[in-house]
């Protein structure tokens, strides 16, 4: 399991080319990338991402470790940046392994579904229209009942 919350860039490919050399009985490697992308309709200038260091890599560790166990996965990879990010930039990344895609799949969706609206990060976007944080969305909060 490797947990990293960084704010330096990332090569997502070479992520992935590390990651994917696994264990001889894997069968499945499952990867998302999230990406920063304007606002519903307004031209992002950036987004600024906040975290408590120590704090946010124990929860995100706590959820790879819930997510290892309930679908069995061989390992886990979790990359989160902080910081001033630009549209078009890599915000995170998911990995997953296990001997079969259903896992890896399941553990992955899991994962992007905390990510998004339990890990404790905040964000705040700046447009044109000034600045605000981003606030927790229905649909964000909808996708969590599914676990």
């Amino acid at each position: 399991m490797d947990i990293r919350v960084q704010q330096a860039p990332f090569d997502f490919g070479a992520e992935c080319d590390r990651f994917a050399a696994v264990r001889g009985d894997t069968g499945a490697v499952v990867t998302f990338c999230g990406i920063v992308r304007d606002t519903d309709g307004q031209a992002l200038h950036r987004m600024e991402i906040e975290h408590y260091p120590g704090m946010t890599e124990k929860a995100l560790a706590g959820m790879a470790q819930t997510a290892t166990r309930r679908w069995n996965l061989h390992d886990c990879l979790i990359i989160h940046r902080y910081g001033p990010l630009r549209p078009g930039e890599r915000i995170m990344m998911v990995a997953t392994a296990a001997r079969h895609r259903a896992d890896a799949f399941a553990a992955a969706d899991f994962l992007m579904d905390y990510l998004k609206s339990r890990a404790p990060f905040w964000k705040k976007e700046s447009s044109a229209t000034g600045s605000e944080w981003v606030a927790a969305k229905d649909d964000d909060e909808a996708a969590l009942k599914r676990w």
